[in-house]
């Protein structure tokens, strides 16, 4: 048996190159995240339920990156994450919340807790406007039971217009009637938009975010490949999600490949990431059956014991490297998912032949992370686990598969649970990340990921080599 040899991250390092760039800042990090979506800096947070919803989904695109909902809730609940990214910045809201006249203040009350928001249009059966109930109108009403009708602003006191209003005609109405919404009605008086003074305000914001073409930030959203994916799918679909990630430990399985095909077959429009996969002959089988990108990485994740559980996997800078050979060829934008340890790896990975990386423990623990804060022995910490942990596992089973704690022994965990410090704000993780690859580009003489795949040479160390990497011989202080 001949056996070939697999190599990580920590196998490789890059040999500098004579550079001709004089600043780390005359370096581009634009990329692909699939065939048709581009963004400004190679970073995707993992789908994992201690990692991505929508607060960290909006932080990614507003750096220019974008986020991947996790797919471990009800439809209606990953429904509304996607909502919520599609909300929070863009000239036009194009799906408004909206009540209806007779609903009762403790419902309306109930779903702006829900939504995290505190106005609504208020519209009849047809979506014929109304008029607005903004958080003013009831804030002080003591009786729960009082309707819409009775607490809104009526249409006769309202300032509509037309739906292809331009933006500067927008800012010029809100200075001028210092008003917070402007609702876009058609010529029936049907509700078809929104525009407020916050998305005016932001939509000027962070020039190299992630937008779609009206201008809302990108978010991409997991589905799985058994029972309720295809509704689920159309769920996303229809909420305006930009992209699908086709969420499975094993990509290169008949179930997971059948999956895609029907998902390419049924949304021929949507682009579709498949994985994971670590070998060519997966990302082969998957970019036949049409997906825009392919995730690789079998076990390299901080939290995974896949490989340890299972005896199966492919170290990832080769599993990268053979992956993206075959990808290259065809125009398929490679998605490096974990293995990185140090910042300097994702240097290594995109030079492997990834064009993003995915990340999952660099942004865990992050205020943007799902969950609260822990404190043990006077320091901060919040939970992470990995999507095939034992209590991730069993959380699963007995909320949405109805298991009995009798079943749960039937789980073979292929992942951890951990405590990760408290970062602060992702915004400042990734401007550290993002100094490390372009200061690693610079001594490749790279200015953009495609010079860095054309430029990148590597050489093979020994673990003393490792260790001479890293510091050593001295007392930190």
């Amino acid at each position: 048996m001949k056996i070939p040899e697999g190599l990580t991250y920590d196998d490789v390092l890059l040999v500098p190159q004579k550079s001709y760039i004089n600043h780390r800042f005359d370096i581009s990090l634009k990329t692909k995240l699939t065939r048709n979506i581009n963004l400004n800096m190679p970073l995707i947070s993992a789908n994992m339920d201690t990692v991505t919803e929508a607060d960290m989904a909006i932080a990614l695109a507003r750096e220019g990156g974008i986020g991947i909902i996790h797919r471990f809730m009800t439809i209606d609940e990953e429904v509304e994450q996607i909502k919520k990214v599609k909300r929070f910045v863009g000239f036009v809201v194009g799906n408004p919340y909206t009540v209806g006249p007779r609903m009762s203040l403790k419902e309306v009350i109930d779903k702006a807790r829900k939504a995290s928001i505190n106005g609504f249009m208020v519209v009849d059966e047809k979506n014929k406007l109304l008029g607005i109930l903004s958080k003013r109108d009831y804030s002080f009403e003591a009786n729960l039971n009082k309707k819409v009708g009775q607490l809104m602003t009526p249409l006769k006191k309202l300032i509509t217009e037309r739906v292809d209003i331009k933006l500067n005609e927008a800012k010029k109405i809100f200075h001028r009637y210092k008003i917070e919404r402007l609702p876009l009605v058609n010529r029936q008086g049907k509700l078809e938009g929104l525009i407020t003074a916050r998305t005016v305000r932001n939509f000027e914001k962070f020039p190299y975010s992630t937008k779609d073409s009206h201008g809302r930030y990108c978010v991409g959203a997991a589905v799985g490949v058994v029972n309720d994916y295809l509704d689920r799918a159309e769920a996303l679909v229809s909420s305006g999600v930009d992209v699908l990630v086709v969420d499975v430990a094993h990509g290169h399985n008949e179930i997971a490949l059948k999956a895609v095909s029907q998902l390419r077959k049924k949304f021929k429009k949507i682009d579709l990431i498949g994985g994971n996969v670590a070998t060519a002959d997966g990302a082969k089988d998957l970019i036949a059956r049409g997906v825009d990108a392919v995730k690789v990485g079998i076990g390299p994740g901080g939290l995974c014991t896949t490989r340890v559980v299972t005896g199966v996997g492919v170290p990832q800078f080769t599993a990268v490297s053979e992956c993206s050979k075959f990808a290259k060829r065809k125009g398929v934008p490679i998605i490096a998912d974990g293995g990185t340890n140090y910042p300097g790896d994702l240097t290594k990975a995109l030079a492997a032949g990834g064009s993003t990386c995915m990340l999952a423990g660099w942004f865990a623990g992050t205020d943007e992370s799902p969950g609260g804060i822990i404190l043990r022995n006077g320091a901060k910490y919040k939970i992470h686990r990995g999507s095939a942990s034992f209590l991730a596992t069993a959380d699963r089973k007995i909320e949405l598969e109805n298991h009995t704690e009798k079943q749960l022994n039937t789980i073979v965990p292929e992942g951890i649970e951990a405590l990760v410090p408290y970062k602060g704000k992702v915004a400042d993780v990734i401007y550290q990340l993002l100094g490390a690859l372009k200061s690693g580009m610079s001594y490749c003489n790279a200015k953009t990921i495609p010079e860095l795949w054309k430029n990148a040479r590597f050489i093979k160390i020994t673990e003393a080599g490792f260790r001479e990497s890293k510091s050593h011989n001295i007392q930190e202080i």
